[in-house]
């Protein structure tokens, strides 16, 4: 005899069979008893959760001769002709192959006739939603005068595809994703007769990869049973190609420690172990999501799945993050999900995982208040100034922030930088030098880096010691001062220093609307403030 899949061999053959379901099938049982049945049902939901099943036993309740409790008996002749797949009354159509408007058509000619043994005639539709528009329309006319012989179950995973007028017309179920506990609880079951011994930790991995699917959790059951008689942890990592926990707890720790090296090494390592570089970046985005939760929910009983070992390392690693840090590494990830999409998925991963180690090459508000947090925690950095209009300046922590770019070399004498810029300068009653020539220094960038000068239009600058206050217009002035690429900056200094005599340091203009404190986070506060963040 034919080896048989552990999913088919346990598939649920009456509704008190049906795992994590209840509110669907005590609903049908309830009207099945009542002899409430409606010509047409459209179940709905996630891969796995019980739709076909559910599916194939009301198609079997309806027929039963002697039910019971709305369940069908599995003894009667007409159950055993549906468990023999011999009843020719109870259709299965696979609308992924037969979606055109002939196959509809064909079907409708059928119906009219009147079942050959049983009392109804069902079609059990399944993915409903990959019919054409053509083949909708035709089915249509069918679900609005349907013979009373006739029962329509159609099943789909995409509801969103069905037609209005498609969705009207039938008793709709909506099928939820099984409850973790639920899923172990049955896979232990399923090992015990199946004399296989698997750990509570690997039957919790087992339920965490099958995401609510029952189908997908005993597909998993099934490969790691080929490997052996004891189903441990990595037996479930191995045959299912995962990173592994301990995996994804040091990528963590490098993300955490900035250890770019260590972090690309591994992932080579894993690479080449045959990890999928795609399920790689789901199982990290589900660890940062699952510290995302540890860090949020305080009850007891969180929305994660794993083993008590994993939830305490969870914990362990959780309060070393910052939530900001957490919901900017997700971004990071997500954003790469997409790209790997159409991209080089190796090449996407290894990009990822220098931004999610570099957050400086990064100049994102995610990324900016990351490396605030870093500051806040560390308290350490160099000393920068945050200039105003009103050349006030605060002693701030600087610890790689994304802002323009200030030089530590030693700043030229106030009275020096005014006397040399006197001749195509001219002071504000503040004490700010407005640059008149400003507009020779913008032709010579024009020269050096067209896109600088491009950018700068209709900008104006003024001096402050030795800072050259830059007022842009455009957005994208701060986006390419930051991207790290020294010519935009250099474009700039090198032209000013040109028409001015003297080399400047570089600044934003913008007028002061508070008090810059001496308290470092007042002073972080209003460095934000000059940015427009």
């Amino acid at each position: 005899m034919a080896y048989q899949a552990l999913y088919r061999k346990y598939r649920p053959e009456t509704f008190s069979d049906v795992v994590g379901q209840e509110h669907i099938t005590e609903t049908l049982k309830k009207d099945l008893t009542a002899n409430k049945i409606v010509h047409a049902y459209l179940f709905t939901g996630t891969r796995g959760t019980g739709k076909t099943s559910c599916a194939k036993i009301l198609a079997r309740a309806v027929n039963c001769i002697n039910p019971k409790d709305g369940d069908p008996c599995l003894e009667c002749d007409q159950c055993k002709a549906a468990a023999n797949e011999e009843n020719t009354d109870i259709v299965e159509i696979d609308a992924a192959s037969n979606n055109g408007v002939d196959n509809i058509r064909e079907l409708r000619e059928l119906i009219a006739f009147a079942p050959a043994n049983s009392k109804y005639r069902v079609y059990i539709i399944d993915e409903v939603h990959m019919l054409s528009q053509g083949a909708f329309n035709a089915l249509l006319k069918t679900l609005e005068e349907p013979p009373t012989h006739v029962i329509f179950i159609l099943a789909t995973t995409e509801v969103h595809k069905l037609p209005a007028t498609i969705l009207s017309r039938c008793q709709r179920f909506d099928f939820r994703r099984i409850d973790s506990e639920k899923i172990v609880e049955r896979i232990q079951y399923i090992a015990k007769n199946e004399g296989l011994t698997v750990t509570d930790e690997a039957a919790m991995l087992i339920a965490s990869a099958a995401d609510g699917g029952m189908r997908d959790a005993l597909s998993i059951l099934d490969l790691c049973a080929s490997a052996g008689k004891k189903v441990d942890e990595a037996t479930v990592e191995s045959v299912c190609a995962m990173a592994g926990n301990e995996y994804l707890l040091t990528f963590a720790d490098c993300i955490k420690n900035r250890d770019t090296e260590r972090a690309l090494l591994l992932l080579d390592e894993l690479n080449n172990s045959s990890v999928d570089m795609l399920r790689l970046l789901s199982e990290l985005t589900n660890h940062f999501r699952d510290l995302m939760i540890v860090k949020t929910v305080k009850s007891a009983k969180k929305p994660i799945v794993c083993s008590k070992r994993k939830m305490a390392a969870l914990e362990k690693q959780a309060s070393q993050f910052d939530i900001k840090e957490i919901i900017y590494f997700l971004n990071i990830l997500q954003q790469c999900s997409a790209l790997m999409q159409t991209g080089n998925r190796r090449c996407e991963m290894e990009m990822a995982v220098i931004k999610l180690c570099n957050p400086s090459l990064s100049s994102d508000l995610e990324s900016l208040e990351r490396r605030i947090s870093i500051l806040e925690k560390n308290g350490t950095g160099a000393k920068t100034p945050v200039m105003t209009e009103n050349a006030q300046a605060a002693e701030v922590d600087d610890d790689e922030i994304p802002l323009l770019e200030f030089e530590n070399e030693a700043p030229a004498p106030i009275e020096d930088a005014v006397k040399d810029s006197k001749r195509k300068s001219s002071p504000t009653s503040d004490g700010i030098t407005v640059v008149e020539s400003w507009q020779e220094i913008l032709s010579i960038i024009k020269r050096e880096c067209p896109l600088m000068a491009g950018v700068l239009k209709d900008s104006d600058a003024y001096i402050k010691g030795d800072y050259l206050l830059i007022d842009a217009k455009n957005e994208q002035f701060r986006s390419l001062i930051n991207s790290g690429n020294a010519l935009y900056k250099n474009s700039i200094r090198k032209a000013a220093s040109e028409v001015l005599g003297m080399t400047y340091k570089l600044g934003p203009y913008t007028k002061s609307t508070a008090t810059v404190e001496s308290d470092p986070l007042v002073a972080l506060s209003e460095k934000l403030k000059n940015f427009e963040v």
